[in-house]
């Protein structure tokens, strides 16, 4: 685990909640009831955290106004799909391909060509050792041989949401493009559109899909998880509007980070 990994255990709800919950129970020698209020309260927390009916509400809290609809002064020229995890294959050929939510992003991206017939970039960076292949070129193979759709460029130095868009951006100003659909998980997607919008581009949000909300009460290992990429997305969604204010307006860049695919990126 890097520092970023661990930062991201001590701050995002449920994981810390098991740091609280042990820091409580360290305490109950000498402060008693501090120590059990704050172990009581992880685990409580914990369990809210593992309802199906408290996950999916934070994560709806995320896709509340998203701009779906494309401006009519400035229709997108291009489709964006963001990168996100990687799968480590084993066995006689081991290998990694992208992995379940980097599919769904991609199956949902070759849908939505299908429908508008707009150029695609794919983006993302080398997800973990040196020498493992950019899921951005992993994604831009499998759209032309599994989803049967030309990928036109390609960023694949990034390694964050904001680098997807801060990388991404001149090379869709090199090709004249300033608005794009870009397509991600619902949740992803103001995050993403804060950071896209910062450098330049015109954005309408298109979703994998939008939650439903289930009034389920059962406990479930999966609303955790939900719960996790929520809180995750609101105090990131919150640092990179710090980040924004920070860095001020972005000035525009003359020379592109990456050259459009070449030939054999053409739809077959």
């Amino acid at each position: 685990m890097n520092l970023r990994g661990f930062l991201t255990f001590l701050v995002v709800p449920p994981p810390d909640l098991i740091v609280v919950a042990l820091a409580g129970m360290a305490l109950r020698k000498r402060f008693r009831r501090a120590g059990r209020i704050l172990t009581g309260g992880a685990l409580v927390a914990m369990l809210l955290l593992s309802l199906p009916a408290v996950s999916q509400a934070l994560l709806i809290s995320l896709e509340l106004g998203l701009p779906l609809v494309p401006p009519a002064a400035d229709p997108p020229q291009a489709i964006v799909i963001l990168s996100a995890e990687v799968t480590h294959l084993r066995g006689p050929s081991p290998h990694e391909e992208p992995g379940p939510i980097t599919l769904q992003r991609m199956w949902a991206g070759a849908r939505l060509y299908r429908r508008t017939h707009l150029p695609i970039l794919v983006t993302g960076g080398v997800l973990g050792g040196r020498h493992q292949e950019p899921i951005a070129a992993q994604m831009a193979s499998g759209l032309r041989t599994e989803f049967h759709v030309p990928v036109r460029f390609v960023e694949a130095r990034s390694a964050t949401t904001w680098q997807n868009a801060e990388f991404s951006a001149p090379i869709l100003r090199r090709a004249g493009i300033g608005s794009v659909y870009l397509v991600t998980d619902g949740w992803h997607e103001r995050r993403a559109i804060l950071a896209f919008r910062h450098f330049g581009l015109t954005v309408t949000a298109a979703p994998v899909a939008l939650d439903a909300w289930p009034f389920v009460l059962v406990p479930t290992a999966g609303a955790w998880r939900d719960s996790y990429f929520a809180f995750h997305e609101w105090i990131g969604l919150a640092w990179y509007a710090l980040q924004a204010w920070r860095a001020g307006p972005v000035a525009p860049v003359a020379a592109p980070i990456a050259a459009p695919a070449a030939a054999s990126n053409k739809a077959p």
